[in-house]
C-alpha cells in the first residue's frame, strides 16, 4: 500500500509538473504552398517571401516564409508527374497546406491564346493515359484513334474498364478561382481567362494532335505537372488550383518567351496577397 501510494504521488508530481513545461507548438494557420517545377518557376516567389528558409527534403527544396505575415511555402516540385505527386505529397504531410497552387509555363493550344496569356485551371486533365484501339502488326499508329482511361473510375483494370471512355477532369476550387479572377487586373501582360490545363509526361508538337486535344477535351495549354499535383491535392481533400502562363503557342506562331515564367509568379504572387486577405477577413 506503501508502494502503491508513493507511485501515485509521483505520478501526480509529474502530471501537476508537464504543464509549466514549455514545448514548441504547431501554428494553427497551415500554409499556401505555391508549386513551381524549374528554378526559373520558383526561386523568383521564393525571393519575395518575408524571412525565407531553405530545406531539401528528399531531391525538393522548399522555401517557408510569409506573405503579409501569413506563412506560404514555395516547392520546387522539379518537372514531370511523378515529380510533382511526390512533391505534393511531402506538402500535404510536411506542412498541412491550406491551400496549393500550381504555376509555371505552358505551350499554347487554343489558337486565341498568345505568350504571356495566363489560365486558370477551371480544370486539370492527364494527357497521359490513354488506352491504344488493338491493330494487328503493319497496321501502325494513330493517336487519335486513342481512348481516354480513367485511373480513378475502378479499383480493377483501366483498360478493361466497361464504363465509357471519359477523361477525368480534376477541378480547381472555386474560391481560389474566385479570388484569382478578383485580381485579374494586376496582371498587364496579356489576358487572364478560364481554361482547362492539359497535363502528362508528353511534349506535343503535332498540331492535328493539339488540335484534337482542344477540341476533344477544351485543353488551353499542355505543361507536365498540374493533373498530377491536383490529383494528389484531391486525395488529401486540400483546396487547389492550377495556374499556368504560355510561353510559346506553336498553334499561332507563337515563339518562347522564358521571362514568362517570372510574369506568372508575380501574377500568382497577387493571388496570394488576396487569399491571406480573405482568409483574415474569413477570420473576423
Amino acid at each position: 500500500m506503501i508502494i502503491k501510494k508513493t507511485c501515485l504521488l509521483a505520478l501526480s508530481a509529474c502530471c501537476l509538473v508537464l504543464p509549466s513545461l514549455s514545448f514548441a507548438q504547431p501554428s494553427p494557420k497551415g500554409p499556401i504552398v505555391v508549386q513551381g517545377a524549374m528554378p526559373i518557376e520558383a526561386e523568383h516567389f521564393a525571393q519575395r517571401l518575408d524571412n525565407p528558409k531553405e530545406q531539401q527534403i528528399g531531391g525538393w527544396r522548399f522555401w517557408s516564409g510569409t506573405v503579409d505575415g501569413y506563412p506560404v511555402v514555395v516547392s520546387e516540385t522539379l518537372k514531370g508527374m511523378s515529380n510533382a505527386a511526390a512533391a505534393t505529397a511531402i506538402a500535404a504531410t510536411q506542412f498541412h497546406p491550406v491551400a496549393i497552387i500550381n504555376q509555371g509555363t505552358a505551350g499554347g493550344h487554343d489558337p486565341a491564346l498568345n505568350v504571356y496569356d495566363i489560365v486558370l485551371g477551371k480544370y486539370s486533365v492527364n494527357l497521359g493515359a490513354f488506352k491504344t484501339p488493338h491493330k494487328l502488326k503493319g497496321e501502325g499508329s494513330d493517336s487519335l484513334q486513342w481512348k481516354p482511361m480513367d485511373l480513378l473510375a475502378s479499383k480493377g483494370s483501366a483498360g478493361e474498364d466497361k464504363t465509357p471512355h471519359t477523361i477525368r477532369k480534376f477541378p480547381g476550387d472555386a474560391q481560389l478561382l474566385a479570388v484569382a479572377d478578383s485580381v485579374k487586373s494586376t496582371y498587364t501582360r496579356g489576358k487572364v481567362v478560364d481554361g482547362v490545363i492539359g497535363s502528362a509526361d508528353l511534349w506535343n508538337s503535332e498540331l492535328d494532335r493539339i488540335s484534337h486535344f482542344h477540341t476533344t477535351y477544351q485543353t488551353s495549354a499542355e505543361e507536365m505537372e498540374t493533373a498530377s499535383a491536383a490529383q494528389t491535392a484531391a486525395a488529401f481533400a486540400i483546396p487547389f488550383v492550377g495556374i499556368r502562363v504560355l510561353s510559346n503557342n506553336i498553334t499561332n506562331d507563337g515563339k518562347y518567351d522564358p521571362q514568362t515564367g517570372l510574369a506568372c509568379q508575380d501574377y500568382v504572387y497577387q493571388v496570394v496577397k488576396a487569399y491571406v486577405a480573405k482568409l483574415d477577413a474569413d477570420k473576423k
